[in-house]
This record gives structure tokens, C-alpha cells and sequence, in this order.
């Protein structure tokens, strides 16, 4: 089967409400209406509600959100259910982003415990993994991903993963200009999907889609799109430009 091409687009803190809807005003104007590449916009939480009337029923265009919190309902102030983020129109979130890592001290418990509150309001989760540049200098790169990934991977059925997205984001390309070469993408995206193979088995590690989140932009997304098992990207500043993005969707 054939997998997927994928876009998804994350604002992460940025933009104010009329700047949002004049992106997606311009995404939506730029794109090749013709294209069967998945895209999925992930804007701030107070503009969920604005972009999911903006894309409507538009073909190939998903909202997703940034994060969600590991409880279905509460007393967690300032937190988004999984529910909430379906009931305005989410079909994804993303879990485990390095910046959720790294700023807020996330663990591989809060990421299971979130993808399982995802799933269980049909929400498409988007699991980030990836490595700092100390630990890619230090020769630990394969090591730590293979931790991530398999940590959170062997608490669910076989059923429950077909569902996942997986975004390899090597830490040091993210917001630094620095991107991965081509080659060392897909090494990294086919010892990732060896990983999932050794956890469930050959057909479900073929059939997810991998997407590459380092500073994905125009001028490099075709070859990074050109790899085997390179699905698509997980883009950050290049989604703020509407077209940048655009011409990224185009690079398949």
C-alpha cells in the first residue's frame, strides 16, 4: 500500500488572529487544488475554531493541534482536553514535540498518556522523536531514538500504532538553519521504521508515514521528499509563509 504524502504545517506561538486567517487565506489561494498531498494546518489554540471554518470542506486540508493534555476533563487550569481539540474540528495532534520536551519537561509517561487520550477521541497522533547535536557528536543518535520510540511504542496493540504519524525531528535543525542532508534523513527515517518493524512487525513499520521536521524548506524539500522512506515534513518557520509552504506541498 501505498503510504501517504503529508504537509503539516506548525504556526507553534505565533501570529495574531487576523495574521492567522490572512495565512490560511493565502495557503488556501496558493495551493494546487489538484494536489492529493494530505495537509494538515496546526495553528494556536484560540484560532482553532477561525482556521476549522477557514479549511471547511476543503479537499486534503486537516486542523490539527499542538498539544493536548493527559486527562479527559478536570481541574488543570489553562490545559486542552483531546476532546475539546475533536470538538472544534481537530482530526491530529502533535505529542512528544521537542520544544513540549525540552521547555516543559514532558516524559515518555505523559506522551503515552496523551496519545492514549488522542485515540480515544479519534484524534491522529503526530509522535515527535529526535536528538540534540550533543548527542548526534557523541554517536548516541541511534541510541536515543531508539529509546523514544520504542519506549512509548511497546504500550500499545498493533491495532493502536496503524494509526500513529511518527515526525523525526533532529533537534539540532529545528529554528537553527541547519538541516539534515538528504542521506542522513533517510538513515535515520529507515532505522526508524526498522525499530517499529522489530516492535510490531514488517507491514505496519512499511505502512506508517515518517515525516522529517529540521528545517524543512522550498529549497530542500525535494530532495528530502525524493527519499524512500521520507513521507512528507512536520514544517515550523517556513508554514508562516504562505508561499514557502505551498511551494514545499508542491516538492513531491
Amino acid at each position: 500500500m501505498e503510504r501517504k504524502k503529508i504537509v503539516a504545517g506548525n504556526w507553534k506561538m505565533n501570529t495574531t488572529l487576523s495574521e492567522a486567517m490572512f495565512l490560511m487565506d493565502a495557503i488556501l489561494k496558493s495551493t494546487n487544488t489538484s494536489s492529493d498531498v494530505v495537509k494538515i494546518i496546526i495553528p494556536p489554540f484560540p484560532y482553532l475554531t477561525s482556521i476549522s471554518s477557514k479549511i471547511g470542506e476543503k479537499e486534503h486540508f486537516f486542523l490539527g493541534a499542538q498539544n493536548c493534555h493527559s486527562k479527559s476533563h478536570g481541574a488543570f487550569t489553562g490545559e486542552v482536553s483531546a476532546s475539546m481539540l475533536q470538538s472544534v474540528g481537530c482530526q491530529y495532534v502533535l505529542v512528544g514535540h521537542s520544544e513540549r520536551r525540552t521547555y516543559f519537561n514532558e516524559t515518555t509517561n505523559d506522551f503515552v498518556l496523551k496519545i492514549k487520550e488522542a485515540l480515544s477521541s479519534n484524534l491522529i497522533p503526530i509522535f515527535c522523536i529526535g536528538e540534540t547535536l550533543e548527542e548526534r557528536k557523541a554517536n548516541n543518535h541511534f541510541q536515543i531514538i531508539t529509546h523514544q520510540l520504542t519506549s512509548v511504542l511497546t504500550q500499545f496493540t498493533n491495532q493502536e500504532f496503524s494509526k500513529f504519524i511518527i515526525a523525526y525531528e533532529p533537534v539540532w535543525a529545528i529554528g537553527t538553519g541547519e538541516t539534515a542532508t538528504a542521506q542522513q534523513a533517510q538513515e535515520m527515517h529507515h532505522f526508524i521504521r526498522t525499530q517499529i518493524s522489530d516492535v510490531f512487525d514488517s507491514e505496519i513499520a512499511t505502512e506508517v508515514p515518517i515525516l522529517y521536521g529540521g528545517s524543512c524548506n522550498p529549497k530542500n524539500a525535494n530532495e528530502l521528499f525524493a527519499c524512500k522512506d521520507v513521507d512528507g515534513g512536520l514544517i515550523g518557520g517556513a508554514s508562516l509563509k504562505a508561499d514557502d509552504f505551498c511551494k514545499i506541498i508542491e516538492s513531491f
